[in-house]
């Protein structure tokens, strides 16, 4: 986690000067996020709706709030930085999480959004590779096998979430004059298989992790 908290801020300041910049993460987890953000000189606050999320280091992390992202207990135009790390594919509506995430950030702001889609290798998370085969058999077959369901629950706190309904996502928001977007890539490759991103079919396997990254007009 504090490797992917230190990947996140580097990406991230690839667009904006976090310094006294007010950073929202939604699903931040245990505060790994909040080490990361608040030494590069951001004002961070963390939102996560799994109360053994919050404690997993211990006490939970300053400056956290318990909440759902389908339904921010933000105000709008709050936030310069709206940032989601490896969350859309835990929600059944995963458009409207992006929306929540639109509302809440200042104009000129930043929104980022980043997932595992469903049909990469890791799509399944700890039901993969058998997720290929069915959601629900993948996560049958891991109860039958350890005695319990997954964390990952196909249905219950996991969904499939594609590439492409993303980009339709990003397409409307920009035609509603709510997003400009100013970047889509494969999260963990290098910037020469960037173009991967660009491919319909291809994207939903070969990116392990999309990204989509737009700013508030």
């Amino acid at each position: 986690y504090g490797d992917l908290a230190a990947d996140t801020v580097s990406q991230v300041q690839q667009w904006v000067d976090l310094g006294e910049r007010t950073v929202l993460d939604i699903g931040g987890g245990p505060g790994y996020f909040a080490d990361a953000f608040q030494a590069a000189g951001a004002w961070y606050a963390g939102l996560e709706p799994d109360a053994g999320e919050l404690t997993a280091r211990g006490s939970a992390a300053g400056n956290f709030v318990r909440g759902s992202g389908l339904a921010l207990p933000i105000a709008s135009d709050s936030v310069d930085v709206a940032l989601y790390s490896n969350v859309l594919e835990h929600v059944p509506e995963p458009e409207a999480m992006a929306d929540e995430m639109v509302r809440i950030t200042k104009p000129g702001g930043l929104i980022y959004l980043s997932w595992t889609p469903w049909l990469s290798p890791w799509g399944g998370h700890e039901t993969a590779p058998w997720h290929y085969l069915g959601g629900k058999r993948a996560a049958d077959r891991y109860a039958e096998k350890h005695g319990h369901r997954p964390k990952n629950d196909f249905g219950t706190s996991l969904y499939a979430c594609s590439v492409s309904r993303m980009m339709r996502w990003a397409k409307r928001a920009e035609s509603r004059g709510d997003l400009h977007l100013i970047d889509a890539l494969p999260r963990y490759h290098p910037s020469w298989a960037h173009w991967t991103i660009r491919v319909p079919g291809v994207r939903e396997v070969v990116s392990w992790n999309a990204v989509i990254m737009g700013t508030r007009p």
